[in-house]
């Protein structure tokens, strides 16, 4: 493999790891494509005003789908759980991490053929809007804390890394909850949609749409105009 380089080999009884590097330069991006990370969808918005939404409510599926499965395990046999848990793990491990891969090449794929860098959240400490006494249901609990915050990140962030396209992260606070256009306030309609409303700019935008343009705009000090007036406002 021209320009590539064995680094390590990994053996074990089921399979082979081989790790590769290659010496490759960044890239000059040309603009950006800011990543809104959510439960059941990643969107991007990219510098030429493009939005994109990734579908992981499959992913969600299997996961809960594993959970109930080891909830209703009552054997008190330590072993067997160990061995059944290991299982679910596994199937949950590779089914996931098969959509994951799909949606991470698609992203790096955009970004290497508009030369574009990645901007994403720096989801450190995520885990503690999750903990148990937060408030919130133990299903609600469960579900946030098994989605793949960081698998997905580090998918993202090694594709990139192989094909030059640098990666930003910005500070998560804010980017859901701010207009993407003059950054005031916004609130969300009261029937329950993920619409968000600017009382200011007089616009509504969808909220994992704001939320990738204001990761965009942190990364690339990027303003983007939003889809148009809210939902019954005259034209």
């Amino acid at each position: 493999m021209s320009g590539q380089v064995p680094r390590s080999l990994t053996l074990k009884s089921n399979s082979l790891s081989i790790c590769i590097a290659k010496e490759i330069a960044d890239i000059e991006p040309v603009g950006a494509i800011g990543i809104d990370r959510n439960l059941d969808n990643v969107t991007t918005a990219d510098s030429e005003g493009s939005t994109l939404r990734h579908d992981l409510g499959r992913a969600t599926e299997v996961k809960a789908r594993c959970r109930e499965t080891k909830s209703h395990f009552r054997r008190s046999d330590v072993r067997i759980r160990r061995v059944v848990y290991e299982k679910y793990g596994a199937i949950q491990r590779y089914r996931v991490g098969w959509i994951l891969h799909n949606v991470s090449a698609s992203i790096v794929r955009r970004a290497k053929e508009k030369r574009f860098g990645i901007v994403t959240e720096n989801i450190r400490g995520i885990r503690r809007l999750y903990r148990k006494g937060n408030g919130q249901g133990t299903n609600y609990r469960a579900r946030l804390n098994s989605w793949s915050f960081y698998e997905l990140q580090r998918q993202i962030e090694y594709k990139a890394r192989w094909e030059g396209i640098p990666v930003a992260y910005v500070a998560a606070r804010g980017t859901s909850v701010n207009c993407s256009k003059c950054g005031s306030r916004t609130t969300t309609y009261p029937n329950g949609r993920r619409t968000l409303h600017c009382s200011k700019c007089d616009i509504s935008v969808d909220r994992d749409v704001n939320a990738a343009r204001n990761i965009l705009a942190k990364g690339r000090g990027v303003r983007f105009t939003p889809d148009g007036p809210p939902e019954g406002r005259k034209r």
